[in-house]
């Protein structure tokens, strides 16, 4: 890992500075093809899904090299679950054999969900506290166990995906500002305003309830 960002180090020389911090010209690329990717997700356009794929694995160098190693792995699973959610909206099929739209869960499984981000988050913390050196085990945890449900929730086209960003962005916002990543930060902000708008979007586009 240490050979690949001395390889990718070009990249993180800083294009200029916000609030005292360098912005490295590997930020501002993967903000641009990040912030590109969720207004591509609103319009349920799947374009979304390669771009996600590059700005993961710009995302993944970056915050491994700040230390938020949860996170940093969250962007390879991004990676690969975009594929799939690649493939899911150009080929996915619903439970009846029709072609994947976008739909509500049944209340079952959201609660059954909210179980599983109550067991994941702090399962998530232990590990990052036991076998990193991160500062922020348990503010790196709460995304990481979230957008892994949130990420699932989209490649299906579930509507509460957006719910799910809406809470894993307003927490990766705090922790991007806290370690420097001003330009992250920013961009997480606008991804709040993006989620609320994805929601009321895809609610319109959903079957009644």
């Amino acid at each position: 890992m240490n050979a690949l960002l001395q390889a990718l180090q070009p990249l993180f020389a800083p294009a200029f500075s916000a609030w005292g911090s360098p912005v490295a010209w590997l930020e501002i690329v993967a903000f641009v093809l990040a912030l590109a990717m969720v207004l591509l997700n609103i319009r349920v356009n799947p374009i979304a899904w390669p771009l996600a794929i590059v700005s993961s694995l710009l995302y993944f160098t970056l915050f491994w090299n700040s230390r938020l190693y949860g996170d940093a792995s969250l962007q390879i699973f991004f990676a690969l679950v975009a594929a799939w959610g690649w493939w899911q909206w150009l080929r996915g099929t619903a439970a009846d054999g029709t072609a994947l739209r976008v739909t509500w869960l049944p209340a079952r499984t959201r609660w059954t969900l909210v179980g599983v981000m109550a067991l994941a988050w702090p399962a998530t913390g232990l590990f990052l506290r036991r076998y990193t050196d991160t500062d922020v085990p348990w503010w790196d945890a709460f995304p990481t166990a979230g957008s892994v449900i949130g990420q699932w929730l989209l490649g299906r086209k579930h509507v509460e995906n957006w719910a799910v960003w809406v809470a894993v962005n307003v927490v990766s916002v705090a922790l991007f500002a806290y370690k420097g990543l001003w330009l992250t930060a920013a961009l997480y902000a606008v991804f709040i305003a993006l989620s609320a708008q994805g929601w009321r979007s895809w609610t319109r586009l959903a079957p009644a309830r």
